[in-house]
């Protein structure tokens, strides 16, 4: 077995045996008879240099001189300290196996800097470059944080449907599910699809989340969360938007929006401290090539306090503001991205957490508050970005929700399972929802959330 060469800069080079193996990044020829590769094999930010000779491998000649980036090789040597600059290991080839060439005229990803535009269009190869290495690893750092910051607090992971016969948001935008031929579909006698002929016998869909399936066993069970792939057919091609993305869902009984906010608050504060921690290497690489000062904030953010205001003092705020707004600020208005990072940025300059949002711009499911105009719902905003983490309490009152689903034109039948959970042995409950990919924007200074996810889909991409 082959070493991971991160766990090769732990060591103390001191000539002891080891075997590495990955992609070739570059070689350089001495003209004393040896050459000078990188290695890379996606552990680390770093690569390993290996010294092969042509005095200790058959093969220099015919293999190793026609190495080029993109070849996969695994060397076996003495790790010994370096004596060049740059680097304070090496490894001192005493074996090396080509497991394939790489043709330098074909392949893409040489020597020269390329854009993330084209990459794009390379999402096959892209993760042997150093920004999508760098992206990979964060993503699973944040990924386990995630679940550890949730284990560690008795959170029940739980797997919601992907496949749904009902739409959360209340008006989304849905994949359609079915197996039924599109050119001719069973009709009914009124000309309509015949939903009863498809393989689920009725309109089904992608699910644009799993909060509603969350809430049934947080009401059983106590807190949960859900960490999976969600589905917007929003013909969006902004820097901020994916049609495929992974949704943090966490659900907790018992439970107030100020609860809700804390909890939000206390993932957040681990999440940055985690990625801080634990990433220096990559991050200090983001830093320099796409946001300065990233570091510093996600420092900052780490332990920043979380300031809280009404949405209605939000929008005092964005008045009083001596701000050429695109989008003009009044009460009853969705506040726009800009509005978020003038409180976040200008306004407040930490933080915030925005509550009780106007009713008529936010979802059937939200609890009602007492001056009838608002919903306990929230926002956590911070400095960049804008909006991080939705949420809300959700409406445990039988009638509200009723009257709630009417305003919105929903059908009770089609959600009568979810009206139960307010039937029988209803209780006040709260969660948010945080979009992944949008987490990992923020902590790598990415431009666009298109380079988060390995594989993006978008309008009119799906390769």
């Amino acid at each position: 077995m082959h070493t991971l060469i991160k766990h090769f800069f732990a060591m103390t080079p001191d000539g002891q045996t080891q075997t590495a193996a990955g992609w070739v990044r570059t070689r350089r020829d001495s003209k004393a008879g040896f050459s000078f590769i990188e290695l890379n094999d996606g552990s680390c930010f770093q690569n390993l240099q290996v010294i092969a000779s042509r005095e200790h491998l058959a093969n220099y000649d015919h293999e190793v001189r026609h190495l080029h980036p993109g070849a996969s090789i695994s060397v076996t040597g003495k790790l010994m300290p370096s004596q060049g600059g740059g680097q304070t290991h090496e490894l001192v080839a005493s074996s090396l196996t080509v497991h394939g060439f790489a043709d330098p005229e074909t392949y893409p990803l040489g020597k020269q800097r390329i854009t993330l535009e084209r990459l794009r269009e390379l999402p096959h190869l892209r993760a042997r470059t150093n920004t999508f290495g760098a992206v990979a690893r964060i993503r699973n750092l944040l990924a386990f944080q995630i679940h550890a910051f949730f284990q560690s607090r008795d959170f029940l992971y739980l797997h919601t449907p992907i496949i749904t016969a009902n739409d959360c948001e209340g008006a989304s935008a849905m994949f359609r599910v079915t197996t039924l031929d599109p050119a001719t579909p069973p009709r009914n006698p009124d000309n309509t699809v015949n939903f009863k002929a498809d393989f689920f016998t009725r309109p089904t869909s992608l699910s644009v989340s799993g909060q509603l399936e969350g809430e049934t066993y947080a009401c059983g069970l106590g807190p949960v969360y859900t960490f999976g792939p969600t589905f917007r057919a929003e013909n969006s091609n902004t820097r901020r938007h994916l049609a495929e993305f992974w949704m943090v869902e966490p659900e907790i009984p018992f439970a107030s929006l100020d609860d809700d906010a804390q909890l939000a608050t206390d993932m957040l504060h681990h999440l940055f401290r985690a990625v801080v921690d634990n990433a220096q290497a990559d991050l200090a690489f983001f830093d320099e090539r796409f946001e300065r000062g990233l570091v510093e904030r996600l420092a900052f953010l780490a332990d920043a306090k979380f300031e809280r205001m009404t949405y209605t003092q939000a929008i005092h705020a964005l008045q009083g503001a001596r701000e050429p707004f695109e989008f003009p600020v009044h009460w009853g208005m969705d506040l726009q991205s800009e509005h978020e990072r003038w409180l976040t940025e200008k306004h407040l300059k930490t933080p915030v957490i925005v509550t009780d949002y106007p009713k008529d711009i936010k979802a059937f499911y939200m609890r009602q508050n007492d001056d009838e105009k608002t919903v306990a719902a929230m926002d956590v905003l911070v400095p960049g970005v804008g909006e991080i983490i939705g949420g809300s309490q959700r409406e445990e009152r039988l009638p509200l929700l009723l009257n709630a689903m009417a305003a919105h034109k929903l059908n009770p039948d089609d959600y009568s399972w979810y009206l139960d959970l307010r039937r029988f042995g209803s209780v006040p409950h709260a969660g948010f929802g945080l979009g992944f990919e949008r987490l990992i924007q923020f902590c790598t200074g990415l431009p666009n959330i298109r380079d988060t996810i390995p594989y993006p889909r978008a309008p009119g991409l799906c390769d």
